[in-house]
């Protein structure tokens, strides 16, 4: 596999590989970036390591499955990107051997110049196992005798935290932040498209359901939704408003209302600015 740090250089489009422990965790962290990538012509991949099969209130097991993993389709779509779905049951993600050993063979066989994946502090038992599975990986994918059978990465792939905001046992520290102005409403478009998340579940989780316009009401829903989600994505941009300023200059980066932010993992390959600035070439004043 050729280095990320000679895309730029080559032309060769860049293969960004996103995972998620669930069918939508891409969308809402890294959508608007991936939209980016896509528009200027490279490849994205999302990932999503478990079914989504135990998110619901009303429906459960094959039926929220499929429609989950529909509904990444469908999300994946807005942007002219790759999604696959693990028939792995949401809730049972474990960091075992045979998971390390399946994401190993994935990650070999995409071949990635930037994965992307959780931090491994969060709330969820999947997020947490989803990053440990990630970590794990890192550099193992670059060794031949692990999994013979699947041809070895050359290299080890950069690696990346998407953004959070839990604070022990550290809080996140970005490396990057991107500008998502330009390309907000297609992520909201894939997050629209995740339903029985969006308007269904996790409304009932957080207890307002009831605020929900009803399915008929298709732009009221959109409506809906960017209220609760929209402030969250420009929280991002005014948290971290030094580093749009540092990347974008001092007029682009003050005027930034939506971003994403991203943090370098220390078990992938390094990442200078210059690597930086290849893997994110839609980041320049």
């Amino acid at each position: 596999m050729a280095d990320a740090t000679q895309s730029g250089a080559t032309g060769r489009p860049l293969r960004i590989l996103a995972i998620g422990a669930h069918p939508d965790d891409n969308e809402l962290k890294v959508g608007g970036t991936a939209a980016l990538w896509a528009q200027a012509g490279h490849t994205v991949h999302f990932l999503s390591l478990t079914n989504g099969a135990t998110g619901h209130h009303e429906i459960g097991g094959i039926e929220l499955a499929r429609r989950r993993a529909a509904e990444a389709q469908a999300a994946a779509a807005v942007i002219g990107i790759t999604s696959q779905v693990l028939d792995i049951m949401s809730g049972q993600l474990d960091a075992s051997l045979e998971r390390r050993q399946e994401l190993i063979r994935l990650i070999r066989g995409f071949q990635p110049d930037l994965v992307l994946g959780p931090r491994p502090w969060d709330y969820h038992p999947d997020h947490r196992y989803a990053a440990v599975l990630i970590q794990d990986a890192a550099y193992v994918v670059t060794v031949p005798n692990n999994e013979p059978l699947t041809p070895h990465l050359a290299k080890n792939p950069h690696m990346m935290y998407v953004s959070d905001s839990f604070r022990k046992p550290c809080p996140f520290t970005p490396d990057i932040v991107v500008d998502i102005d330009a390309t907000v409403e297609q992520k909201m478009q894939m997050a629209h498209a995740h339903t029985s998340q969006m308007y269904e579940w996790l409304p009932f989780n957080t207890g307002v359901l009831d605020e929900v316009p009803p399915a008929s009401d298709d732009a009221g829903r959109r409506r809906w939704l960017a209220s609760r989600r929209m402030p969250g994505f420009a929280a991002v941009a005014d948290r971290y408003r030094d580093q749009l300023v540092h990347w974008y200059g001092a007029e682009r980066g003050q005027r930034v209302r939506y971003a994403e932010a991203f943090e370098a993992c220390e078990y992938g390959a390094p990442l200078p600015e210059a690597v930086l600035r290849r893997l994110f070439p839609f980041v320049h004043a």
